[in-house]
């Protein structure tokens, strides 16, 4: 809730980057409370110095929509909190404590009050020492991942990827590395930025490094099996429908269309190529410089112990503050477990319905399609070139029947078989010879009959080239009653007089945006 009103707050100020001051006292606190609860060598890298955070506020820009972000820069990740303490008392700036920073009751709270015992010279520097030599190792991960990306992903306009399992070459690539691949993969296809742990992370990486590949699997929100084709040598993510909804996505934005005045969002990207030509002048080359590589909390301990990183007292003192730390995580998780209750009726994409989106508004639909639509009179003539069917008798001031803008609204939600399976009928209605028996009688107004067979038509093309996998999560409009009115994605719509589109346009990108850790 915080970071969301501080985005809000740069969006409306055109604010690109966002200064915060967390501080090394932070970053150790966050080491011990990870390594508590077994964290590898990712996790115990602590926070960004810089990262990129996504929104769903999206801004029109130069013809083309932009997702609204902000770059969040840690500048003081270098300093402690008494140094942090002297320079207001030395320039005789007030400051505010928050008084819940005193309670018991909060994990950081307590590893705060027990390094407070412990930041002597030594121990403080060696901890930040173990820290560093994991952020190093974070950056080898990170610069293999986007290598790995670039190579292997391609994004398809309809909302999926598919990973080249040969140029991929899994059986070379460390199981670390691998596993933060597949889970910017999955992340992205399916808008759910929650980590992939334990089981869920082995089956997955079983699965990648299985060429070629014969079966499928369902997990992270996604759906992965062997691409049409491919005899197996590429793999096919799509977003899963028949998983539940993430109880914290924002589904359905609306927002307004209206062209930016200043695209500040330039500004930002060209902060960020800075900082990856910085990131590129200090790589780490090889698997050699990136210590603890899959390792967790405890043998990250031991062989900085080893490497003699950390003496044997302040190996002693974390494991220490471990210890204590998980006590306390036990018998509070024991605690909401005993008291927990099995929910029923978990809400599923499949089922989701979004809120009535009027003409001429803008959604976001699943963090993932920019949806929107319109009626005009504006019709084209060409849409189905070879087709035995001319639209002129649509021009002038003649509109279809079905169109009454006043009281025409459309939902979205994800396709179901009933779909297809309308649009296979559509195709089978009787071809109309004589344009001017389309006309209803005392109205004068055109039916749709023969357009929409002719666009359903055409969309049974068109979906021949998409995977049947990946055909679920393409979003659809329906009217108030259900009844479908347009697959933008593969264009079909009931009514000449609509114009719908439906832009694959992710919240966060592949790879999930900007981050550095130097």
């Amino acid at each position: 809730m915080r970071y969301k009103i501080f985005q809000d707050v740069c969006m409306q100020n055109q604010i690109s980057v966002l200064l915060v001051a967390h501080h090394a006292d932070d970053q150790a606190e966050l080491f011990i409370l990870r390594s508590s609860r077994d964290s590898g060598v990712l996790g115990l890298a602590g926070m960004a110095f810089t990262s990129q955070v996504f929104s769903s506020h999206t801004n029109f820009c130069n013809n083309d929509w932009k997702n609204h972000s902000v770059l969040l820069v840690r500048p003081l990740l270098d300093f402690s909190k008494e140094d942090m303490y002297k320079i207001c008392q030395g320039s005789n700036r007030g400051w505010v404590e928050d008084p819940t920073n005193r309670s018991p009751l909060f994990a950081r709270n307590r590893i705060r009050a027990s390094l407070g015992n412990l930041l002597s010279g030594t121990f403080n520097s060696e901890l930040q020492a173990v820290i560093s030599v994991c952020r190093r190792t974070r950056i080898y991960v990170d610069q293999i991942c986007n290598s790995l990306i670039k190579q292997s992903i391609t994004v398809m306009d309809q909302g999926f990827a598919v990973i080249n399992l040969k140029t991929l070459n899994p059986s070379k690539i460390e199981d670390i590395c691998l596993s933060k691949f597949i889970t910017l993969v999955l992340q992205f296809v399916s808008q759910r930025q929650r980590p992939i742990r334990g089981s869920t992370s082995k089956l997955l990486l079983q699965y990648i490094r299985t060429i070629p590949c014969k079966t499928s699997l369902t997990a992270a929100g996604c759906y992965i099996c062997p691409a049409p084709g491919s005899k197996g040598f590429k793999a096919l993510v799509c977003c899963s429908v028949d998983c539940p909804l993430p109880s914290n996505a924002e589904s359905f934005h609306t927002f307004s269309n209206v062209e930016e005045k200043h695209c500040f969002s330039d500004e930002l990207e060209q902060i960020i190529a800075n900082g990856k030509s910085y990131s590129n002048n200090n790589l780490v080359t090889n698997s050699s410089q990136a210590q603890f590589l899959d390792m967790r909390s405890q043998s990250v301990l031991d062989e900085a112990r080893r490497l003699d990183v950390i003496s044997e007292s302040t190996h002693r003192n974390i494991i220490s503050l471990q210890r204590e730390e998980v006590s306390h995580f036990k018998s509070k998780t024991d605690e909401v477990a005993s008291g927990c209750e099995s929910k029923q009726g978990t809400e599923h994409i499949a089922a989701f319905l979004s809120e009535p989106l009027l003409p001429g508004q803008t959604c976001y639909f699943m963090n993932r399609f920019i949806i929107s639509w319109k009626l005009s009179k504006e019709i084209s003539s060409n849409w189905f070139r070879g087709e035995p069917l001319s639209l002129s008798y649509l021009e002038g001031d003649d509109h279809c029947c079905c169109v009454n803008e006043d009281e025409m609204v459309a939902k979205v939600r994800t396709t179901i078989d009933a779909d297809w399976l309308y649009l296979a009928k559509l195709t089978k209605l009787p071809h109309s010879d004589n344009f001017e028996a389309t006309r209803l009688p005392l109205t004068g107004k055109i039916t749709c009959s023969d357009y929409s067979r002719l666009s359903a038509k055409v969309a049974l093309k068109t979906l021949k080239s998409i995977p049947v996998a990946a055909r679920k999560s393409i979003p659809v409009l329906v009217d108030d009653h259900g009844r479908l009115l347009s697959i933008p994605s593969i264009g079909f719509k009931h009514c000449p007089c609509m114009k719908a589109s439906a832009v694959f346009k992710p919240r966060v990108p592949l790879g999930g945006g900007h981050s550095s850790f130097l």
